[in-house]
């Protein structure tokens, strides 16, 4: 079945958020949600969220689920912001959250508020678990390499690959991060090519128009075999591991690397020190030494990050 698909994108991190409906019932599901967050001010928005919902009510839809496709290490979810505004949406990620969560929850949390058992997220999808969004049928198909927790999610005809496959012209993503791999990624996606009809729609999570196009976000399976730069047919693993090492070598660190870990793996929830409106809000001293780490990161940090 054909899902509706209404992508918004987001320039400032080149993301893609999409809400996904069944047209029979109009149950719906958001993926990758951001939180607009200006790094330098240690200021946050929810207008792209809000945006979401626009496009949820304009149709008439009833959100019943907030997906994230991994913990992602350039922006702000806006998942926990969403719950609150859609009473009774299911936040879900994949199973191996927990161990990305163990991986950096000490490094950048070492108060311990972060619990490493995945607490923070409604559901855990298992490698290839099937849900239903309304009456489509859903997969979270695990595709490792990225991260160690990267899912795509497959909802009827359409693939929803987060960090893992980008546009044919734009390629992979970077594995560089803890827990990434290169031949891993590699055999995540040629499983994709491998299982997946040549017509899927693919959409990517990150676009930053390379050579000046507009941002895009829609290509397909039999598109991305021909044609991805670094992951077309006649490309093998040795060919792959060693462009993508080499490419990673020469990228910046994403620039909202700490505030994203540290909120993403909470599941978007925000610390009381940093909501708006709190008696300590990020203008307090009390988020001072954040705000500082946060802004000489995103000083020194790329927009393209990812890839």
């Amino acid at each position: 079945m054909r899902p509706s698909v209404h992508p918004l994108h987001h320039p400032d991190t080149g993301t893609w958020s999409y809400v996904v409906a069944d047209p029979q019932t109009g149950v719906a599901a958001i993926i990758d949600p951001v939180l607009d967050f200006e790094a330098k001010a240690a200021r946050i928005a929810t207008t792209s969220a809000q945006a979401l919902l626009a496009i949820a009510g304009e149709h008439g839809y009833q959100v019943r689920w907030l997906l994230e496709t991994h913990a992602h290490a350039d922006h702000l979810s806006a998942a926990d912001w969403l719950k609150g505004e859609l009473p009774g949406a299911v936040l879900a990620i994949g199973a191996g959250i927990r161990q990305v969560q163990a991986t950096f929850a000490a490094r950048l949390d070492p108060d311990g508020a972060i619990a490493t058992d995945g607490s923070q997220f409604d559901r855990l999808f298992a490698d290839d678990e099937a849900f239903a969004i309304g009456s489509l049928q859903a997969r979270a198909i695990p595709v490792p390499g990225h991260t160690r927790d990267s899912l795509a999610y497959l909802i009827g005809d359409a693939l929803f690959t987060g960090d893992s496959l980008f546009m044919p012209d734009a390629g992979s993503a970077r594995c560089d991060f803890p827990g990434g791999d290169a031949a891993t990624l590699y055999r995540s996606i040629h499983r994709l090519y491998d299982s997946l009809p040549g017509d899927t729609r693919v959409f990517v999570c990150h676009d930053y128009g390379p050579g000046g196009r507009a941002a895009a976000c829609e290509t397909s399976i039999d598109e991305q075999r021909r044609s991805n730069i670094h992951l077309h047919d006649g490309i093998g693993e040795a060919e792959f591991v060693a462009l993508r090492t080499a490419r990673d070598a020469t990228l910046a660190m994403p620039a909202l690397i700490l505030p994203s870990l540290q909120v993403n793996l909470r599941g978007g929830a925000l610390r009381p020190c940093c909501m708006p409106g709190s008696a300590a809000s990020p203008g307090s001293a009390a988020c001072s030494t954040r705000r500082s780490n946060n802004a000489a990161i995103a000083a020194g940090g790329s927009r393209s990050c990812s890839r």
